[in-house]
């Protein structure tokens, strides 16, 4: 039974790291896109996404530090659950739709790369 739990932690420590670094990611992305490209891809405006990816981030971190810490020091002797649960999947939930619906309407529209021309970069 200890390995069964072992592996189920580590499953969700796992599991819990991706869905930190999909909420970094997000989060530095719209932190770079300027603030009139979501107003122009018809988003949210930039602060309100700003405010749901930090408290994404914050609660996926919460999260992979309480199932590191628990999976460290436990390991495989209990399951240690869901951890932050339902804050958890709001964290995947929002960090998914800004990957998926936000970030390509906004793409090309700044992002401080220079040196392109009228018809593609030089």
């Amino acid at each position: 039974m200890n390995l069964i739990n072992g592996v189920f932690n580590l499953l969700f420590l796992v599991l819990a790291a991706v869905i930190f670094g999909m909420s970094v990611y997000a989060l530095v992305h719209a932190l770079r896109v300027p603030t009139d490209a979501f107003v122009s891809a018809g988003k949210l405006k930039k602060n309100l996404w700003l405010l749901i990816l930090v408290l994404a981030t914050l609660f996926s971190a919460g999260g992979a530090w309480s199932y590191f810490n628990a999976f460290m020091i436990v390991g495989d002797a209990q399951f240690i659950g869901i951890g932050i649960g339902i804050f958890s999947i709001a964290a995947v939930i929002a960090a998914t739709v800004y990957i998926v619906d936000v970030k390509p309407a906004v793409k090309g529209m700044g992002g401080g790369r220079g040196g392109s021309g009228p018809y593609g970069p030089w």
